[in-house]
Formats: structure tokens, C-alpha cells, sequence
């Protein structure tokens, strides 16, 4: 997602010539006509006159799976922190090679997707159903406390902070320590004990 008419035409060209397929979107009417989650990787200008692109980044994340590579002339490591924070896949920032940027999307595009049945110990996922089982028992879990778990369960073995946890569940709105709390809690009390690790200060992490 690119609008600028230049920049958009020639990165286009250049990645076509390298054998990649390319759909370039210069507008929001394009983008919420899509797929998304047939895409392998989608590049994302922070920068756009048509919509914020952090905002959009929280938008892709909440409807598919589909990596993301922030590509932007904003070099600030808090900019950067915010959009991994919101769920980026990568940061390049301009001026850049477009060599580079084609290492990097064949990067991204090798990493493989949450197969459907997941386990973890005794805990089988179907993310299809999005239905949880423990010790073969099917676990009813609220919506919100599926969506946690789901992006737990995504990034398992990663300590996930409590700002991407709450934008990615809540979509970006404002909500108290004390509801992620709960969420954990209703999460910890389901599931088998210490699965979910805390580290202070820094935010919570599934068992690998």
C-alpha cells in the first residue's frame, strides 16, 4: 500500500521483473475489497494521505494472519516501536534498496502459518471451530478471552507486552491493566497450570 504514484510504480516494476506478484493499492476502497489472508506479505507506507497507516496496521492485524513490512521515512525508534507493538512483521525505512526489500519479503513470505489443530501438552486448538480442548473436554472460552489466547498462541514462546496484547484484542481502545488481568485470570483458570507465564514488567508468555 503505497500512494505515491512514483515510488509505487517503480518498486512494482522492480519486484514483477524479480518474479513477484504484485497488487498495488493506492486507496482504502481497494484494500476493504480484499482477501487478505491470501496474500503472503503485505507492504505497508505508514504515511498515506487516505488513512493512518498505524491505524491501519491494527486493521489488517484484526482481520487475517497476513505478515506485514512497514516501509516509511519515519527512522524514530518510538515510531518503530509502536508498529511492532501493533503487530508488524518488519520495519524498513526510506531511503532504502529495493533489493533489500525483496530479501525481506521473500523472508516473510517463508514463514509458515498456524497449522489448523494445534497441541500443546494436553491442550488440543481447533482454530477453525475456534474451540479449545483440555484433556479431550471441550474449554468455553468469552470471545475476548479467545482472541488472547489466539494471539498467545501465535507467538508462543514469545513474551508478549501488554500493549500489543491490548491492541490486538481490544482494536486499539483504551482498557485497563485490571481487564487484561481478568482475561488472564479467566485464561489461567481454564487451562493447565503455569501455562501461561507472567515477567513483570514486560507482559505474558505461552509455553512452548
Amino acid at each position: 500500500m503505497e500512494d505515491d504514484p512514483l515510488l509505487g510504480e517503480s518498486l512494482k516494476e522492480f519486484l514483477e521483473d524479480s518474479g513477484v506478484e504484485v497488487n498495488w493499492i493506492q486507496d482504502e476502497r481497494e484494500l476493504f475489497k480484499l482477501d487478505l489472508n491470501s496474500y503472503d506479505t503485505v507492504v505497508l507506507d505508514l504515511m498515506l494521505n487516505f488513512l493512518k497507516g498505524e491505524d491501519l496496521l491494527v486493521h489488517i492485524k484484526r482481520v487475517s494472519d497476513v505478515p506485514i513490512l512497514i516501509l516509511t521515512a519515519k527512522q524514530s525508534l518510538e515510531d518503530k516501536e509502536v508498529c511492532f507493538e501493533r503487530g508488524a512483521d518488519d520495519y524498513l525505512t526510506k531511503p532504502f534498496e529495493p533489493k533489500e526489500l525483496l530479501l525481506r519479503l521473500r523472508a516473510l513470505s517463508r514463514r509458515k502459518p498456524l497449522p489448523r489443530i494445534q497441541k500443546i501438552g494436553n491442550v488440543t486448538v481447533d482454530l477453525d471451530a475456534e474451540t479449545l480442548f483440555v484433556d479431550g473436554k471441550e474449554v468455553k472460552l468469552s470471545r475476548t478471552a479467545w482472541k488472547l489466547f489466539y494471539l498467545l498462541l501465535k507467538h508462543k514462546g514469545e513474551i508478549l507486552s501488554k500493549e500489543r496484547i491490548m491492541s490486538y484484542v481490544w482494536e486499539g481502545k483504551p482498557v485497563s491493566d485490571d481487564i487484561l488481568r481478568a482475561y488472564i485470570k479467566e485464561l489461567r483458570r481454564k487451562l493447565p497450570r503455569n501455562l501461561i507465564e507472567t515477567f513483570k514488567g514486560r507482559g505474558y508468555r505461552l509455553k512452548g
